[in-house]
């Protein structure tokens, strides 16, 4: 039997190390000059492998298509992943949030060991951009067409990846070919990516980076996500891990806000009273020399300006209203989102191939027999922490093996 694999990213590769094991004549289309290209460049370089997690923890990590992956997960699991590596030589590490690296920290040791075991499998690799699925009289996918070439094979495995990182080769090329198969795919839009605001002030802070601050997401005032992280300032708005996080919950419609508590360790009435210690070891200084020891330097002005007080104001004269409007700051630092940036600056893609039109145990699409998906091109995504790639592992696996 053989099989021909579309994308030669994370789960392009994963499928096809697994459809050699199975004893298959595999064929590895993919248009970059080399593989894992996407993959090189992720966990900023260092390859956030997967989760070491339960299947509960993983699956309440996943807003959207989480019940279709059961199947996927009960099948390949991120403790499956964390052994395939490790029996081909790549010590893992486990960090904070149960995220797993390789011990190098080096993203193009996970590459190389694929690329290691696709050689050693004999799976052979063509670069090329394929554009055309090829199908026969009963409209069962038989092969690709591929440059100026007809590839044929038993069976095709969609693995082309999203549309995020396009410099990458994650051009959304395999949504064309899934809507001429018949598939329904969503709306396509970037997940896990910086956010804009439309207050200026974001801009004046610039740089700033906020570490254990408790970020808060509202959708017409109701909270829908919450966490303690690090964030942020940019010269559009705010981005860092938090951020990301956040992004992943955005949907259609409502206002979105976003609100920082920069003191999450401190009640109120203890920020009072260190703000009145403050006051009383320094009475005659001006505002901005005391904010200066609760807030990084670049945030004073903009805090002064969103209390309406002025700079050259002494400390001494601080009403306690005035006082309490820089503690309510202090724990509600709120910005309007105005949207997310760009799909080329996301890190994964929401929306893709419906689920609704794939078998969820074999990935196999119920449309076009013959045709199997896997990984971001499914209308499926996840949070930061290496969820989104043991995705990928999981479905490609199904594909691999299913025939």
């Amino acid at each position: 039997m053989k099989t021909i694999v579309i994308g030669g990213g994370a789960a392009g590769c994963f499928a096809a190390v697994w459809a050699a094991r199975q004893g298959q004549q595999v064929c590895l289309i993919e248009k970059n000059d080399r593989i894992g290209k996407k993959l090189r460049i992720t966990g900023k370089g260092r390859c956030n492998v997967t989760n070491n997690c339960d299947r509960d923890t993983l699956l309440a990590n996943i807003p959207r298509g989480g019940r279709f992956l059961y199947s996927a997960f009960a099948a390949w699991s991120p403790q499956d992943t964390m052994a395939f590596f490790e029996e081909l030589g790549v010590p893992l590490k486990t960090e904070r949030g149960n995220r797993v690296f390789p011990v190098s920290d080096q993203a193009a040791e996970i590459v190389e060991t694929l690329r290691s075991e696709l050689v050693r499998l004999h799976v052979e690799i063509v670069r090329g951009r394929a554009d055309r699925l090829l199908t026969d009289a009963q409209g069962r996918c038989t092969g690709v067409h591929a440059g100026q070439h007809n590839y044929h094979a038993d069976r095709v495995i969609l693995a082309v990846g999203g549309a995020t990182y396009p410099g990458t080769g994650s051009e959304g090329d395999g949504y064309a070919m899934a809507r001429a198969a018949g598939h329904t795919v969503t709306d396509i839009l970037p997940s896990l990516v910086p956010l804009e605001t439309l207050e200026r002030d974001c801009a004046e802070m610039m740089g700033v980076s906020l570490k254990n601050v408790t970020l808060t997401l509202k959708r017409d005032g109701k909270t829908v996500w919450q966490e303690l992280g690090e964030m942020l300032f940019t010269h559009f708005g705010v981005s860092g891990p938090l951020v990301l996080s956040a992004s992943a919950h955005l949907e259609k419609g409502g206002t979105y806000t976003l609100h920082i508590d920069l003191k999450p360790a401190l009640t109120e009435e203890q920020l009072d009273k260190r703000i009145l210690r403050e006051i009383g070891d320094a009475p005659n200084k001006e505002l901005p020399s005391m904010l200066r020891r609760l807030l990084p330097a670049s945030m004073v002005m903009p805090m002064l300006g969103r209390c309406g007080l002025p700079a050259r104001m002494k400390c001494n004269s601080l009403t306690k209203p005035q006082r309490q409007r820089i503690i309510r700051e202090l724990k509600d630092f709120a910005f309007t989102v105005r949207g997310t940036r760009p799909m080329e600056e996301g890190i994964v893609t929401r929306g893709g191939v419906s689920l609704k039109e794939i078998n969820a145990k074999t990935m196999e699409s119920r449309i076009m027999p013959g045709l199997y998906f896997a990984g971001e091109i499914l209308d499926c995504d996840a949070y930061t922490g290496g969820f989104n790639l043991q995705i990928a592992w999981s479905t490609a696996y199904l594909a691999g093996t299913a025939f």
